[in-house]
C-alpha cells in the first residue's frame, strides 16, 4: 500500500499555472510509474498525465503542450507542472500508481484545481 497526498491546487486566472505535487510514502517510489487524473464536476475521472520509473511520459491530448509530470525519487515525489491553464482544465486532480506490481490502485485524496476565466 502507497499514501499518496497532493498539494498545490488553488484558484487561478485563465492563461495561468500551477503546480501540483504529490508526496508517496515508502521506499519503492523510484521503482513504480506514476499517474495524475482529474475529474471535472458531472464528469468522469480521466488520466492526465503518466511518468515510468525510468522517466518516460505520456499524456492526454487535453493537455499537451500545456502540462508538464516528472518526478525526484530522492524527495518521493511526483509533480504536475500546469502552464496556460484554461478553465476546462477545472477539477479535482488526484495522484495514482500501481504499485510495486501493477496490479494494486492507490489514490490520494485529491486538490482542487479552479480557473477563472
Amino acid at each position: 500500500q502507497v499514501q499518496l497526498v497532493e498539494s498545490g491546487g488553488g484558484l487561478v486566472q485563465a492563461g495561468g499555472s500551477l503546480r501540483l505535487s504529490c508526496a508517496a510514502s515508502g521506499s519503492i517510489f523510484r521503482i513504480i510509474a506514476m499517474d495524475w487524473y482529474r475529474q471535472a464536476p458531472g464528469k468522469e475521472r480521466e488520466l492526465v498525465a503518466f511518468i515510468s520509473s525510468g522517466g518516460s511520459t505520456n499524456y492526454a491530448d487535453s493537455v499537451k503542450g500545456r502540462f508538464t509530470i516528472s518526478r525526484d525519487n530522492a524527495k518521493n515525489t511526483v509533480y504536475l507542472q500546469m502552464n496556460s491553464l484554461k478553465p476546462e482544465d477545472t477539477a479535482v486532480y488526484y495522484c495514482h500508481t500501481k504499485g510495486v506490481t501493477g496490479r494494486g490502485d492507490n489514490w490520494g485524496k485529491g486538490t482542487l484545481v479552479t480557473v477563472s476565466s
